[in-house]
């Protein structure tokens, strides 16, 4: 089977050249660092290994690509393969009946990751305002459900404002220039300011607001810049701390579907770690391409490509077998497939293929795996006797620490809000908050860490 390249890929291959020649993947700032003992080593949560799902493309009702995909054949030209998609063929709806089955489906087997809502949907209309062709009551209907069934399990981001065109926040209407520099997808974050981005993304977000889905992310359509790598950091922080008082703003812009390049999130702007304000950005990246049908409804390269019917191989097997987060990318359009749910048969395969081959892995959310990177490498480790003390900018569920404590039968953790003994367990796969496990000399604890001081004594 020829392999496709999805549209994120296919611009993300048209600036890594000039990226990797500037540094721009790397060119936000790090920041601050804490001290971490040597012999201690954060693990993943319960030792598991993190798996979720990055969609995009979705929002309420309108299908997102049967609408943009006119305005990308403008911009690009009559030559470029986007003229040539039978858009017309596309329904205009991915009906709510879907949505339903869908997130009830991922409910019962425990799936969790991020749902895009793109608050301006290819300019169809704000779905704070009214959405052309649907009724005001469909609409609340279509809210009221991702808020309802969706939001326990994924995080909600905008993908910008309206996935194609850039709206001029002075008038609310699109710019009258429908070329590439002024596409979201496209060239128009290339040489903005980080108070411009910040601006345009709070606009996205508090369109979601004003419908009250929370947001503690964004999501970058496309190209959206790629260009523009420090501006787009800082002014996610700075969008997403303004409207939703987040703790740990985050972001999705990047994916590497092959090789052995980390993608691992990248905590950056890090700053105040000694003070009561923290504050830092946390870029999530995907580890696989749009196997599952893609934005363009073409077909599904299918489950073998995420993982093997043997399980023995697949990209998802290589991520997690070397413990990095596997977070996996897909398009609503491709997951609906115009109704025929093409994608969603194959995400269905790959869930089931996934629980088949492993029992060390974890669901988490785009938010949950952003608090847990930012506490793993900001939270300050020392070794003081029989006492493992830790210093945390964040609070930190299932929070995890291998290190070796000599002969130790019994481990208490104590906080300012008391101490606990905790449980031992016989194996390592055991493991759950508030509870640790021995192997040899190396002991591995998992606690509801704190903001603040806390310690281990052993």
């Amino acid at each position: 089977m020829q392999r496709r390249t999805g549209r994120r890929q296919w611009l993300a291959a048209a600036t890594a050249a000039v990226a990797s020649a500037s540094g721009l993947l790397r060119a936000q700032e790090v920041g601050e660092r804490p001290q971490q003992d040597d012999t201690v080593t954060i693990l993943n949560p319960c030792d598991r290994v993190p798996v979720g799902l990055i969609i995009d493309d979705s929002t309420c009702l309108v299908n997102l690509n049967r609408f943009a995909v006119p305005q990308f054949a403008e911009a690009l030209g009559p030559n470029s393969p986007h003229a040539s998609l039978p858009w017309r063929e596309w329904p205009q709806e991915i009906p709510d009946s879907f949505v339903r089955k869908f997130g009830e489906w991922c409910a019962e087997e425990g799936v969790k990751g991020k749902y895009s809502i793109v608050p301006y949907p290819a300019c169809v209309g704000r779905i704070d305002r009214i959405l052309p062709g649907w009724t005001r009551k469909e609409l609340e209907q279509s809210i009221d459900l991702v808020r309802n069934l969706m939001l326990p399990n994924w995080d909600i981001h905008p993908e910008m404002v309206t996935h194609t065109r850039v709206i001029d926040l002075s008038t609310g209407h699109p710019y009258q220039d429908a070329s590439l520099k002024f596409m979201e997808n496209w060239d128009w974050a290339t040489g903005r300011s980080t108070d411009e981005l910040a601006s345009y993304m709070a606009y996205a977000l508090s369109i979601l607001k004003n419908v009250g889905l929370p947001c503690e992310g964004v999501t970058t359509p496309g190209g959206f810049a790629s260009k523009a790598r420090p501006q787009l950091a800082e002014g996610t922080f700075q969008s997403v701390r303004d409207v939703f008082q987040a703790e740990i703003p985050h972001y999705f812009r990047d994916l590497s579907s092959e090789g052995t390049a980390s993608v691992a999130p990248l905590v950056q702007n890090v700053r105040g770690l000694k003070t009561n304000d923290p504050q830092c950005v946390v870029h999530v990246r995907g580890c696989t391409g749009d196997w599952t049908g893609g934005w363009d409804n073409q077909t599904p390269e299918g489950a073998d490509r995420f993982i093997t019917a043997d399980l023995s191989s697949g990209r998802m097997v290589d991520v997690i077998r070397r413990g990095e987060p596997a977070l996996m990318v897909c398009h609503w359009t491709g997951i609906h497939f115009n109704g025929r749910e093409l994608g969603f048969d194959v995400f269905r395969e790959v869930v089931r293929r996934l629980k088949a081959a492993f029992e060390n892995l974890i669901w988490m959310k785009l938010s949950e795996v952003s608090r847990y990177w930012a506490a793993k490498e900001l939270t300050e480790t020392r070794i003081d006797g029989r006492t493992l003390k830790f210093t945390a900018p964040y609070r930190c569920s299932n929070f995890t620490v291998q290190f070796k404590p000599g002969s130790a039968d019994k481990i208490v953790y104590q906080t300012d809000s008391g101490e606990q003994s905790l449980e031992k367990v016989s194996h390592r796969r055991n493991l759950r908050s508030g509870s640790w496990h021995l192997d040899g000399s190396t002991a591995v604890a998992c606690v509801e860490l704190p903001k603040g001081n806390s310690q281990l004594k052993f």
